[in-house]
């Protein structure tokens, strides 16, 4: 690696709620720089979520992120010709990213409505254990779960 990493940017919270995590939130959601197109699709599955739940949504996506976050997965290592899925621990960022990345996913893999509504179902789902989100993390975990043997290769 050459010269020195980039910083981490500070990021402030978003312009409904301000809250840090739903401002990160938006942020992966947004394609080619469009956030206001990003922040509309957000906020309009929160007020379906508001509607449907009869609960404020910040606290049902943050239980929908605390469910679909992994612990644990399974990274590749090379260690005499052969490569081993390796399980470790996943660092607290890491943990929010992946779990906005497969609720996004899952929302884009379903069919038919827009984007407002398919997102507000997947946070919805996931909040209640349920979904193609919860589906990807139990099979990482099942994943790391079978690769348990390799575990002395982490370091």
């Amino acid at each position: 690696m050459r010269g020195k990493p980039a910083p981490k940017r500070k990021i402030e919270g978003d312009l409904k709620y301000n809250d840090k995590s739903i401002a990160k939130f938006i942020n992966y959601l947004m394609i080619e720089g469009k956030k206001t197109v990003s922040q509309k699709i957000v906020y309009g599955a929160f007020d379906i979520i508001k509607d449907k739940a009869k609960q404020d949504p910040r606290h049902v996506f943050n239980k929908a992120i605390k469910k679909v976050s992994p612990l644990v997965e399974v990274r590749g290592k090379r260690v005499g010709g052969a490569n081993y899925q390796v399980p470790v621990q996943v660092r607290g960022e890491r943990r929010f990213y992946l779990g906005c990345h497969w609720m996004i996913n899952a929302a884009h893999d379903r069919r038919g409505r827009s984007m407002e509504e398919k997102l507000a179902a997947e946070i919805l789902d996931a909040s209640n254990g349920e979904g193609a989100a919860i589906k990807k993390r139990e099979a990482v975990h099942k994943m790391a779960e079978a690769n348990k043997a390799f575990a002395h290769f982490s370091r």
